[in-house]
C-alpha cells in the first residue's frame, strides 16, 4: 500500500507505507522566481527540460548526437537544453535547488548527503550498483593487496559520495575501525594525479575514473564493490518543482532511458567516444576494453521498487552509523514513482 507525501500535491509522488525513507553545473545563470521550465503547461506551450551536457559517452551522449532524446520529449511538447557538464551530484543538487538545473544523475551515497540538506529534488530512477567498475585501487607491486593493507595508509575519496562510502563499507565489513585509515578528500576530477604520484597510497573510486586507471595496467582493484558488498545504487534526480508541474515530461524521460540503456548493455561500444575517439574524453585500447566489460556487467535503469529503498535506507543509516551524516535521512521520503506519472 502507497499513500501520498504529505509535502506535494502531486500524486505520483509516493512512498511505502512501512517504510520512513546528472551531475554538476559549470557556469550556470543564477535564477529566481519561476523558471522558464516552470512557466505555463498548456497545451501547445513547449517545457524546457535542463540537463547537464553529456560528453563523450553513454545514453544522453547518443541522444543528444541523433536527436533522439528530443524526438521522444516532443511527443510530450518537451525539449533539453544541455547546461553546463556533467561531473559530481552534490554540485548539481545545489544547482536544482537553485532552480538552475532539472535533471542530475547520482549515487544513492552522494544523494543521500544531499539529501541531509534541504532538498529541492527527487529520485525516479534506479540502476543497480556496479559491482565491477567501483572499488579500492592500489597500484600494482605497492604491497596492498588487499582491504587489511590499508591500515596505516592514506586513500582518496570523495566526501560523502561513493569514494567514501566504498572505504567506510569495507573497512567495517572487515572490521577494521575507521580510525586506522586515513581519508584524503579530494575531488574526483583532481585525484588521479595525486594517486599516481604516490602521494596516496590507494583510491576509492568509480567507473567513470577506475577504467583509465585499470586501462593503464600499473592500477588494479584490491577489492571490487561486488566483494565489498557495495549498494551503491545509482540515481536519476528531476526538481521537484518540476516533476509536480510536468510528470509526463518526467515520464517521458524515464522511458527513454529504461529503453536506451538496455540497448547501451547489449552493444556497449556504441555508447562509447560518441563524439570523438581522440583526445582525454575518448577512450581507447585495454581502457575501451574495460568500460565495455563493466558496461555489460551493469545494470539498466529502473523504476525503484519496494526493495530498491530498503536497500537505501540501509546506507543511509550505515552513514549515520560512521558519521557521515548528523542523523539517518529519510531517504524514501524524496522518491518519486515514475510508474505512476502520466
Amino acid at each position: 500500500m502507497r499513500m501520498l507525501h504529505p509535502a506535494t500535491r502531486n500524486p505520483a509522488l509516493r512512498i511505502p507505507a512501512a517504510l520512513t525513507a546528472l551531475a554538476a553545473v559549470a557556469a550556470l545563470a543564477t535564477g529566481c522566481g519561476t523558471s522558464q521550465a516552470d512557466a505555463g503547461s498548456g497545451e501547445g506551450k513547449q517545457v524546457t527540460l535542463r540537463i547537464p551536457d553529456p560528453g563523450n559517452a553513454g545514453v544522453l551522449a547518443v541522444g543528444k548526437k541523433d536527436g533522439s532524446l528530443d524526438k521522444a520529449l516532443a511527443k510530450v511538447h518537451a525539449k533539453v537544453a544541455w547546461t553546463g557538464s556533467a561531473g559530481p551530484f552534490a554540485p548539481a543538487a545545489q544547482a536544482m535547488n537553485a532552480d538552475q538545473l532539472d535533471i542530475a544523475t547520482g549515487s544513492i551515497t552522494s544523494g543521500i548527503t544531499s539529501l541531509a540538506q534541504t532538498p529541492g529534488f527527487s529520485f525516479f530512477t534506479a540502476t543497480a550498483p556496479d559491482g565491477a567498475g567501483e572499488g579500492i585501487l592500489a597500484k600494482k607491486g605497492s604491497g596492498i593487496d588487499s582491504v587489511d593493507d590499508l591500515v596505516g595508509k592514506k586513500v582518496a575519496v570523495n566526501q560523502g559520495g561513493t569514494g567514501e562510502y566504498l572505504l567506510l563499507k569495507a573497512l567495517a565489513d572487515r572490521h577494521i575501525p575507521a580510525s586506522k585509515v586515513e581519508r584524503v578528500y579530494l575531488r574526483p576530477d583532481q585525484t588521479a594525479a595525486v594517486f599516481n604520484s604516490g602521494k596516496v597510497d590507494a583510491w576509492a573510486v568509480w567507473s567513470t575514473y577506475s577504467v583509465a586507471e585499470l586501462g593503464t595496467g600499473k592500477a588494479e582493484f584490491i577489492a571490487t564493490g561486488k566483494e565489498i558488498g557495495s549498494d551503491n545504487y545509482s540515481l536519476t534526480a528531476v526538481r521537484t518543482a518540476f516533476a509536480d508541474r510536468h510528470p509526463e515530461v518526467v515520464r517521458a524521460l524515464y522511458d527513454y532511458l529504461h529503453t536506451a540503456s538496455a540497448k547501451e548493455k547489449a552493444h556497449p561500444g556504441a555508447y562509447l567516444n560518441v563524439n570523438t575517439d581522440a583526445g582525454p574524453q575518448a577512450l581507447t585500447g585495454a581502457a575501451r576494453k574495460t568500460q565495455i566489460d563493466i558496461t555489460r556487467q551493469g545494470g539498466t535503469v529502473e523504476p525503484i521498487t519496494d526493495a530498491d529503498i530498503e536497500r537505501f535506507e540501509a546506507v543511509a543509516r550505515f552513514y549515520a552509523d560512521q558519521k557521515v551524516t548528523p542523523k539517518t535521512v529519510d531517504v524514501a521520503a524524496h522518491l518519486l514513482d515514475v510508474e505512476k506519472l502520466s
